[in-house]
């Protein structure tokens, strides 16, 4: 008689439990396609009335997105514009137009930098990707391992077709073998079919070289037509999420990276994480380290069931 052992399958929550580093990265348009932003009807344009489409999707998406993001420090990028001092076009500068540090602090660092941008930087163009993929490919070029486990999402919000097509599916094919997802925000009333063969649901993206992609990273977001459809408080939400925890999946899988034992925060319990790493009973020898009560990393109080 052979006795079988059901296994759990793991899930992304169980990677996240486990310490897995989330972190974003977020990279907006800035070509001429967008309008005058002096002009109401331009994408950008900074209204004291009403978000406009670009700020709408960073505050909905980004704040989906951003929770997961350990440190809450967000590399944020613009592309296709023309920046001071000189008005160069650059594919891709630091939205706050700090060359040392592109990080800002949470989705409202994100919006500051952003509306900041839209009054400083010239709008140009063309739309081209690759420059932003690049980038987040070199955040996502860390060596994965079982015990240090980390997972990057780009956000690109942008208004129109891309204009560096084979580029953009060549970076994307060599970003699959990454701990990447990316997500592409579509706003303003493009047809976006380039954006809808990135996504690659149907057929996967082959490089120039003939590489096939290792798993799909690219998930298409239509931001005015789902708001149309569901309203500001809708599936726009449900829709950015729905791929990233099987794509996260996928990469660890595929490293046979398994989820490590829940870590306990600050602002949870055991009883909310579930069963833990650590035996029951009471205090004794390692994993626990010796020294008296309330030392770390016991909390200080009265003496309880390990881990106390």
């Amino acid at each position: 008689f052979t006795s079988v052992k059901a296994v759990p399958k793991a899930s992304f929550v169980d990677y996240i439990r486990g310490g897995c580093q989330i972190s974003l990265i977020t990279a907006v348009d800035f070509t001429a396609s967008n309008g005058n932003p002096s002009d109401p009807n331009c994408l950008h344009y900074i209204s004291p009335v009403k978000d406009n489409e670009y700020v709408q999707a960073i505050k909905s998406i980004a704040s989906v997105l951003a929770p997961y993001d350990s440190d809450q420090m967000i590399p944020s990028f613009g592309f296709g514009g023309q920046i001071p001092p000189h008005f160069h076009v650059s594919h891709c500068f630091p939205l706050d137009l700090n060359t040392q540090n592109p990080e800002v602090y949470g989705v409202q660092g994100i919006l500051n930098a952003y509306q900041h941008a839209v009054r400083t930087v010239r709008l140009y163009g063309p739309t081209n990707f690759s420059s932003i993929l690049d980038k987040a490919a070199q955040y996502a070029s860390v060596r994965e391992n079982q015990q240090s486990q980390s997972y990057f999402i780009l956000l690109i919000i942008t208004d129109g077709e891309i204009t560096d097509m084979a580029d953009t599916v060549d970076r994307i094919v060599a970003a699959s073998k990454l701990p990447l997802s990316i997500v592409i925000v579509g706003v303003g009333g493009a047809e976006f079919k380039n954006m809808e063969i990135l996504d690659a649901d149907d057929t996967p993206l082959r490089s120039r070289n003939g590489q096939t992609m290792a798993r799909d990273i690219v998930q298409f977001v239509p931001f005015r037509e789902l708001m149309r459809k569901a309203g500001p408080n809708g599936c726009v939400a449900k829709e950015t999420l729905a791929e990233i925890p099987g794509q996260l999946m996928a990469f660890m899988k595929s490293n046979n990276i398994k989820p490590n034992p829940p870590v306990l925060r600050r602002s949870e319990t055991t009883e909310q994480l579930g069963p833990q790493p650590y035996p029951s009973g009471p205090q004794g020898p390692a994993p626990y380290p010796s020294g008296p009560q309330g030392h770390a990393p016991y909390p200080s109080g009265p003496q309880g069931p390990a881990p106390y």
